[in-house]
């Protein structure tokens, strides 16, 4: 069994939830190089669509993600992978997860607290 590589520009989406209690840490994209990388070191990669290349997650900040698990969905084309958070967050503004924000009443608000502070991590 292979992964459809070919809908998505030759990337499927890869869900990353926390192997422990299932929040969702974030999303990102896969090419054939960041999954094969991602299965052979244990370091969840992805391929970044803004830099075109592959990126290791927690690379920059040490907050690498540690695969546990990865699943596949009925068409072959999106991945659930289950991992560990090494570190406070994956999220680049300073929260663990990237989804921060929840619609309330027609407005995004923050509903979680950060867990790090970016600044002092990436030099912003």
């Amino acid at each position: 069994m292979q992964l459809d590589f070919s809908k998505c520009d030759g990337m499927v989406p890869a869900i990353v939830q926390d192997h422990q209690d299932g929040r969702v840490l974030m999303l990102g994209f896969m090419d054939q190089a960041a999954f094969d990388k991602t299965v052979s070191t244990g370091k969840v990669t992805f391929f970044s669509r803004t830099r075109n290349k592959l990126w290791t997650k927690g690379e920059t900040s040490g907050h690498y993600l540690l695969l546990k698990r990865m699943e596949v969905d009925c068409d072959l084309d999106t991945v659930l992978v289950h991992a560990e958070a090494a570190g406070p967050g994956v999220c680049h503004a300073g929260y663990r997860s990237c989804f921060y924000r929840t619609l309330d009443a027609g407005d995004w608000k923050v509903t979680d607290e950060q867990t790090y502070d970016p600044g002092k991590v990436f030099g912003r």
